[in-house]
């Protein structure tokens, strides 16, 4: 639409074409412009033929009009035409009545403040309201628009910005409430996770405390084999070194010597296989003992003392799930212990008396049961102890055998 108005547009006035006049040079303008052109050209001839000379304004070619002027020129009437074609298409229409078509809306409810139709008036809802022309309500709402301007900036207004200002000093407040809240989630939450810290790194120290007395019970026996099978390669070794002596006297005291080895490896008595219970379990603890806790009492939830037990501590446990498995102390001996201890004593004396029935090899096996009663409750600490006890007692009583004998020769001599 824009397009076909600058084509209806003269060049010299821009604007529609008022009465176009078309020139010899096929160029078309209003013909008031053409009479201004001609008029300003007509200024400046001194001389003034009977044929008035024109100049196009857009090709700028010379020619002459009739005397009688730009009347002589012809009319572009199919350009007229077009515009006022034109000129009644952009024409605003009048508006018409949805309730009623093709009434169009000339009348102005007062009551209803709109516009009505002839129809809407006499027959329809606005029957019998106060009406007025639409001229005379544009002029009264005119003059009604300064009044309603003035009651957007009275003194409600100064209290709804006053009111705003209030609601964002309390946004403001509120948020930093939010704030304070947000704080105390994440100060709550991190202390939640330094005491699960706390406890994870306690119950790791009791499992590690476990892992050193676990090392301490295996490894002196484990070290011990390692010695006994290092020792053995080096007598194998040691062997060879010996097979090839030529010397008879060098190799008597090389074999000397490697029977007291042999014999003192072969004398070593062999550590007991000790099977050792871990108590109490990790996961059977947390579960009986952190089953209930609440978070107000995770400080004080219990972390447990995880030590290795013997089988003889296992079966004669008798605490409550979840508490420490305490080894015997070797001030409170087991039962089994000293009822084997006190019968092996008791025997000894007999044997030395020489009132005992038992024979060295009983003797023998009680040591040996003793021994491991020891060891399963008191540690390789007692085994060591016992075996120094055994040899004690045994040199007292080949010495107190050859006392009697000695004693019985000066008897019947006597």
């Amino acid at each position: 639409m824009d397009n076909l108005e600058e084509d209806l547009t003269c060049s010299v006035c821009y604007s529609l074409f008022s009465d176009p006049r078309v020139l010899p040079c096929s160029h078309t303008f209003c013909k008031a412009c053409l009479e201004n052109v001609l008029q300003i050209s007509g200024n400046f001839t001194i001389w003034r033929p009977l044929r008035v000379p024109l100049k196009c304004p857009n090709c700028r070619s010379v020619m002459e009009l009739p005397p009688t002027g730009v009347e002589a020129l012809p009319a572009n009437v199919s350009l007229r035409a077009i515009i006022e074609k034109y000129q009644r298409d952009t024409r605003p229409r009048p508006s018409f009545c949805p309730a009623h078509p093709l009434q169009p809306l000339n009348v102005y409810c007062v009551k209803d403040r709109q516009l009505i139709c002839g129809f809407c008036l006499t027959m329809g809802l606005h029957q019998g309201h106060d009406i007025d022309d639409l001229q005379t309500a544009f002029t009264r709402e005119r003059e009604a628009l300064a009044q309603l301007v003035e009651q957007l900036t009275d003194c409600r207004w100064a209290e709804v910005r006053a009111l705003a200002d209030q609601l964002e000093q309390e946004k403001a407040r509120c948020e930093g409430l939010l704030q304070q809240d947000r704080d105390a989630v994440v100060s709550f939450f991190q202390s939640l996770e330094q005491a699960l810290d706390r406890k994870r790194e306690a119950f790791m120290a009791a499992l590690d405390t476990a892992g050193v007395e676990l090392a301490r019970e295996y490894d002196p026996l484990l070290e011990r084999l390692k010695n006994m099978k290092e020792e053995q390669q080096k007598l194998i070794s040691y062997s060879d070194t010996v097979a090839e002596e030529e010397s008879p006297v060098v190799y008597l005291e090389m074999v000397h010597t490697f029977r007291e080895r042999v014999e003192a490896l072969n004398g070593m008595l062999l550590p007991q296989v000790r099977t050792l219970c871990i108590r109490p379990r990790a996961g059977e603890f947390l579960e009986q003992q952190w089953a209930e806790v609440t978070l107000s009492g995770l400080e004080q939830g219990p972390v447990p003392c995880i030590t290795c037990c013997s089988d003889t501590c296992r079966r004669n446990e008798t605490t409550p799930a979840g508490w420490p498995c305490l080894r015997p102390e070797i001030s409170q001996p087991s039962t089994t212990l000293l009822m084997a201890l006190l019968t092996l004593l008791v025997s000894l004396c007999l044997c030395l008396l020489g009132s005992s029935s038992l024979s060295v090899s009983a003797l023998h096996q009680m040591f040996e049961h003793a021994v491991r009663e020891a060891t399963l409750c008191l540690g390789s600490l007692a085994e060591s102890l016992l075996l120094q006890s055994w040899t004690f007692l045994s040199t007292l009583k080949e010495a107190t055998a050859q006392f009697l004998a000695s004693i019985s020769e000066i008897l019947f001599v006597w």
